[in-house]
């Protein structure tokens, strides 16, 4: 059996040959969502308006890959439209009449419904000036060929495919081609997602379109760090995000993210150990990330940080990475005690310590962080403050002080039940008689 490459290019080298693709679309697509295009499509002609399915689910349909994500551009009103499918959908609907776009939600189902757009760009790396236009306008902003396809919704053209630059004969060579020359210049987020395209489907940038990538991996730099950080966020979520940093570190794009970053084998191979550690889930986006700016020293840290403007969480997940990182060789060391590692990372996020089990070369500290995690963190007295006062402890910081000595206890296995607590602390009150 061929790998599932294989069988997608197999696929999409037979479009050509394809005047419709509605079988695809009922074969590939949940019924619910086929009933809903049909629907949508009727209404759209009884409105006077054209509709289309659109970009990446019109691409993995030519490509046999499940796209649950529905974009339909229509030529006309997008949110009086997405109003009239309310009714029959009995769904909510969300609208942003700055740029007539609307969703809507009903079930497990969401679509986006927009009017079809045409752009400029006052300068690179803004954002664009949105006016109304026609689909073929809509397409030619697109960002790469094969996302520049659709697929007509209407009575009479259900499933006919819309194909003005070639991206069905781009998706059968593999191929990730962009529109026009200045395509990374107007918006450089471009040359994320053309990396993350590429190593997802296993194809290549197309010839003259790596020119224009080399020749413009410098726009980066006018490209905000929100937008920036999405693009770093949807290349974490691929199956293999360490493919895109590899590449992305092949072709000098890694360090404009910052320069110590490694995108080698060392990064695949601790990937791929974080995501047996998550099976069967995949790692949470701060693992990767911390593992991703393991390399980097704590201001370096603290500059990548702010370079993608993380939000709060992951910001405190690569400091605690930094910060443990330098205990790593007290963390190795032989026979340390369990409270002894408790002391040393109850401080610290579990992404963090995930991270630095991970990364490290000491097989004793990633059995110690283990421990941790498995089994220390879990471990708790059961006697209260309240419990010790009763007991005679005169209040103030000797509780503090007698708690902690119990929960040593505890982790270090010399006590094990509230009875022992209890004879513990009685033991101590005797010897300050």
């Amino acid at each position: 059996m061929g790998s599932p490459n294989h069988l997608c290019y197999n696929l999409a080298k037979d479009m050509p040959k394809r005047l419709n693709l509605s079988q695809e679309i009922e074969k590939q697509l949940p019924g619910e969502l086929v009933n809903f295009m049909w629907m949508a499509g009727e209404i759209a002609h009884t409105r006077g308006e054209k509709l289309y399915l659109v970009g990446g689910v019109v691409r993995d349909l030519m490509l046999g890959q499940a796209n649950l994500d529905l974009d339909l551009v229509v030529e006309g009103n997008a949110i009086e439209l997405a109003q009239q499918l309310k009714k029959n959908i009995k769904g909510k609907i969300t609208t942003h009449p700055r740029f007539n776009t609307a969703k809507l939600l009903w079930d497990n189902w969401s679509v986006d419904l927009t009017t079809a757009r045409t752009e400029t760009y006052e300068k690179p790396g803004a954002l664009p000036q949105i006016t109304p236009g026609s689909l073929d306008e809509d397409l030619g902003r697109r960002d790469f060929t094969i996302n520049a396809m659709a697929l007509g919704l209407n009575p009479g053209l259900y499933g006919k495919p819309i194909d003005p630059h070639g991206g069905r004969d781009d998706l059968k060579n593999k191929l990730i081609r962009v529109l026009h020359e200045n395509s990374f210049i107007d918006d450089a987020t471009r040359i994320w997602r053309g990396l993350r395209y590429e190593q997802r489907l296993d194809f290549h940038l197309e010839k003259k379109t790596l020119g224009f990538f080399k020749r413009d991996v410098d726009m980066l730099k006018t490209i905000s760090a929100d937008r920036t950080r999405y693009e770093i966020e949807c290349i974490l979520k691929e199956p293999y995000p360490e493919k895109v940093f590899i590449r992305a570190a092949e072709l000098g794009v890694l360090p404009h993210l910052h320069p110590n970053l490694r995108g080698d084998d060392w990064l695949a191979e601790k990937f791929e150990q974080a995501r047996k550690l998550s099976d069967p889930a995949p790692p949470e986006a701060g693992l990767y990330l911390a593992l991703l700016a393991y390399p980097l020293a704590k201001e370096e840290t603290e500059r990548f940080i702010s370079r993608l403007r993380l939000p709060k969480a992951l910001a405190q997940i690569l400091i605690d990475t930094a910060a443990l990182k330098s205990k790593m060789r007290l963390m190795a060391t032989p026979g340390l005690s369990p409270s002894g590692i408790f002391r040393l990372l109850e401080a610290y996020s579990s992404p963090a310590m995930v991270a630095n089990s991970v990364a490290t070369e000491s097989p004793t500290a990633s059995q110690n962080i283990h421990q941790y995690l498995t089994r220390l963190k879990y471990i708790e007295i059961s006697l209260t403050g309240d419990d010790l006062i009763k007991m005679g402890v005169t209040t103030g910081p000797e509780i503090r002080e007698i708690m902690e000595r119990l929960q040593k206890a505890r982790l270090d296995g010399e006590i094990a039940s509230r009875d022992d607590e209890m004879a513990l602390v009685q033991s101590w009150l005797t010897k300050q008689e």
